[in-house]
């Protein structure tokens, strides 16, 4: 487990995601839109793995860019998506998913 200052990062853009997705080997999406108190109860949680994962974590509203929708098929928020090596490997779309499950979601592609 690492421990680090590391914060989600907010992207506005599909070409920003795809930057970072295509940057790192590992990285975990949350999708989510303004005036969602799932998504806005998960924001915590979204830290807890930032700091205790290598994973950077990236915070996405798809209507600030509409194609994201589609080419993710987001149908509810918060969607969560771990891509590994640019690839979509897993997904959760439960809601609230707590920091020690979320953590291990993220560590189990290990």
């Amino acid at each position: 487990m690492q421990d680090t200052d590391a914060a989600p990062i907010r992207v506005d853009t599909a070409a920003d995601l795809d930057a970072l997705v295509d940057d790192h080997d590992r990285v975990l999406v949350e999708f989510f839109t303004e005036g969602c108190g799932v998504c806005a109860s998960m924001e915590p949680v979204l830290s807890v793995v930032a700091r205790e994962t290598d994973v950077p974590v990236v915070l996405v509203n798809p209507r600030d860019d509409p194609v994201l929708v589609d080419r993710f098929d987001i149908r509810s928020v918060p969607t969560l998506v771990l891509f590994e090596r640019g690839a979509e490997v897993k997904r959760l779309a439960d809601g609230f998913v707590g920091a020690e499950r979320l953590v291990a979601f993220v560590e189990e592609a290990d």
